[in-house]
């Protein structure tokens, strides 16, 4: 059952509410300011803490900071170490002359020519080669041979000699009754450390050749009455294939003291 409640008749009065005893409105105000005051400081030190952290940490950017061509690849701050040095050559040093001969070639005891000093080979081709020759002269320098043309073929041993001297007309090119071929295919004659060098880029062929020829470059000058001949090369199919820039780094590289 839903009991209803009549509304009463009488009227009450509220009883009047009378403020905390000993406490005035001018104390309250003054408890107010000061509260705001401590919050406004407290405010304040905040933000100065933050400025100063800010100014911190900006002065600490700037004292790291260093120029983009230092850092260039984390260089400046050596975050990969000390730069990798070139792992392709070895120098090598002989009596007279500096070289510089790639690391994956081992020395031969081969001997090919007259005063060979020097040789090394390609571990999985011997094609591929450097040899160095000190032999005396009386030329006082590397022009008194002639051009590079008229030197080559004083020494033209170096390119090897023809073994078959039968009748024939082999294929690819050579003339009648030869089987080997040399073209001439660069010549120059640059000047190191006050010397003057012939630089001759020669291209061999042989009939039965299974390289598709030779790519040899030799190096030459003359000093305290000696000739200082470097001879490097490699195979026409295996030069197309990455000999070609360990066969003229080595023979760009020889230079006479």
């Amino acid at each position: 059952m839903i009991h209803h409640l009549a509304p009463s008749t009488q009227t009450r009065v509220a009883p009047q509410r009378q403020g905390p005893v000993g406490i005035r409105p001018s104390n309250l105000v003054c408890r107010a300011q000061k509260q705001a005051s401590q919050e406004e400081d407290s405010n304040a030190a905040a933000v100065s803490r933050r400025l100063a952290l800010s100014v911190l940490i900006g002065a600490a950017a700037i004292g790291s900071k260093v120029s983009p061509a230092d850092a260039a690849y984390g260089e400046a701050a050596n975050v990969f170490g000390k730069p990798k040095s070139n792992t392709d050559f070895l120098p090598y040093t002989g009596e007279g002359f500096k070289i510089l001969i790639p690391a994956k070639w081992n020395p031969s005891k081969e001997v090919e020519y007259p005063g060979q000093v020097l040789r090394y080979e390609d571990n999985f081709d011997t094609t591929s080669n450097v040899t160095v020759m000190v032999t005396p002269t009386d030329k006082k320098t590397i022009a008194d041979y002639g051009p590079p043309e008229a030197f080559l073929s004083q020494v033209d041993y170096l390119l090897g000699k023809q073994a078959y001297f039968g009748k024939t007309d082999s294929e690819g090119g050579f003339d009648s009754d030869a089987v080997a071929t040399a073209n001439i295919l660069e010549a120059s004659t640059p000047e190191i450390g006050g010397k003057s060098y012939y630089s001759i880029s020669v291209l061999t062929r042989t009939a039965d050749g299974d390289e598709g020829g030779k790519h040899q470059l030799i190096t030459a000058t003359v000093s305290d009455g000696k000739l200082y001949i470097c001879k490097a090369q490699a195979g026409d199919k295996r030069w197309f294939k990455g000999a070609r820039k360990f066969v003229e780094s080595t023979a760009s590289s020889f230079n006479v003291a």
